[in-house]
């Protein structure tokens, strides 16, 4: 058979009279005495619980609901080797088995008001020995599932998973089969453990005394895979960061994806990308609770056909000025080509409104810098929020130089100093690419 199932009906029910279970017990002779009507083919659906509490892990802890609380959140992230999402008192975890769940699988549920259960160490272990257990009391070859409690992303409720297993395919792919209308199928691939898990505990339920059910009628294959096969690698994850370390993995890099584009794409740009990379870009710090940067986003073409030819020309006199010949002149000026060929061009602008007028030559110079800083920190932070949004940037200097001819062209205070201009588009293809950190070297230094 080439399906992961029976093709006739499946049955699932509950094994009934099994007693409350404490470190120590025998389980596997428990299940034989109550069940000895297993069969081989069966597949036996156990609830973690009581593995864990048959293998002695039960923590005991204050009868006092507040300290019993507290300590169980201390369980919680013991067993956690990361947090990846939190809202209110909701802490979902990756635990030590590379399981993602809710509080790391810690449960005060269906245990003494003075104990917490932790997970089975090693579930698939567990599940070994259950169905060896069962081979030499019974004789039969029954596979073993080991299951808890979870929920799901982007779903409502709760269902419950395998975290243990023997004996079964947990998973069955049907990449390459040909489904009814003759589409060849590429990436499905069923949790077969996982669909068992969830049926079998419509028969245990949680508050029946039930946790253990069998399904008969599977068509069972035992390829040697476990639970762990079902732990999707975090390489292959698109949803293994939490809130705090995707805002943080982001910003990193988004700062190393901050690179000088020159070439663009054909493309037309977002503008609410570009305003949420404005609004990021006026976040950085200033002096005295000031706001000294204004972005004059030139979405004019006209006019923006007129600044950058006025301020080619006043580029060119002064070349002239420095003596440079007709060659050198247009070489120089050519270099602001890539603001005429970008998408969109953003010139940004440093005011120094609420400055600090001191008297002495020394902290007016000072203060003059701070602000400088400040408007070098907007610009820094634009560019990098543009390589959030997944756009291209170039800062040029052009502007510094003709800050007359800016003002004059687009009608602003001549009290506003230009601080260069932003080139912006889609980047041509493959080179909008993260660089590597650079090494500290001389950039660096340690006292």
């Amino acid at each position: 058979m080439t399906d992961h199932a029976s093709h006739g009906a499946l049955e699932i029910f509950p094994i009934r009279g099994l007693p409350e279970f404490r470190p120590g017990d025998d389980l596997a002779g428990a299940i034989a005495s109550a069940a000895p009507w297993l069969r081989s083919g069966d597949v036996l659906v156990v609830t973690s619980k009581i593995v864990s509490k048959i293998e002695g892990r039960l923590i005991r802890v204050p009868d006092d609901p507040d300290k019993r609380d507290a300590a169980r959140r201390w369980l919680i992230a013991e067993e956690s080797v990361r947090t990846v999402a939190r809202i209110n008192r909701t802490e979902i975890t990756q635990n030590q088995l590379g399981i993602v769940q809710a509080a790391s699988g810690v449960d005060a549920s269906n245990v003494a008001s003075d104990e917490v259960a932790l997970l089975p160490a090693d579930p698939d272990a567990s599940a070994v020995a259950l169905r060896a257990g069962l081979r030499e009391r019974l004789g039969v070859e029954v596979a073993v599932l080991i299951t808890d409690t979870m929920g799901r992303a982007w779903r409502i409720g709760q269902t419950d998973a395998t975290i243990g297993s023997s004996g079964l395919r947990v998973l069955h792919s049907y990449e390459g089969d040909v489904d009814q209308h003759g589409n060849e199928l590429q990436v499905t691939e069923i949790a077969v453990a996982d669909e068992l898990a969830a049926a079998a505990d419509l028969v245990k339920g949680k508050l029946s005394g039930s946790p253990v059910a069998v399904v008969r009628g599977m068509f069972i294959v035992d390829d040697g895979s476990s639970a762990r096969d079902l732990v999707r690698p975090l390489d292959e994850d698109l949803f293994s960061l939490g809130t705090a370390e995707a805002v943080a993995k982001g910003r990193s890099e988004a700062v190393l994806l901050r690179r000088s584009i020159r070439h663009f794409a054909d493309t037309d740009v977002d503008p609410d990308a570009m305003r949420r990379a404005v609004g990021a870009a006026l976040t950085a710090p200033a002096p005295h609770h000031t706001r000294p940067v204004r972005f004059v986003w030139l979405r004019d073409r006209a006019l923006r056909k007129r600044l950058l030819e006025e301020m080619e020309q006043a580029w060119r006199d002064d070349l002239r000025g420095d003596g440079f010949d007709a060659e050198r002149v247009e070489r120089r000026v050519q270099r602001g080509a890539l603001l005429h060929e970008a998408t969109e061009l953003i010139v940004p602008f440093l005011v120094r409104d609420g400055a600090h007028d001191y008297p002495d030559t020394r902290r007016r110079a000072a203060e003059r810098t701070m602000f400088t800083i400040a408007g070098g920190a907007a610009v820094q932070g634009l560019l990098v929020a543009l390589a959030a949004e997944q756009l291209g940037s170039c800062w040029v200097s052009s502007s510094l130089f003709c800050p007359d001819v800016v003002c004059s062209v687009l009608d602003v205070p001549e009290s506003w100093e230009p601080l260069g201009a932003v080139a912006v588009g889609h980047p041509a293809e493959g080179s909008l690419t993260p660089r590597s950190p650079r090494e500290l070297d001389d950039g660096w230094v340690e006292l």
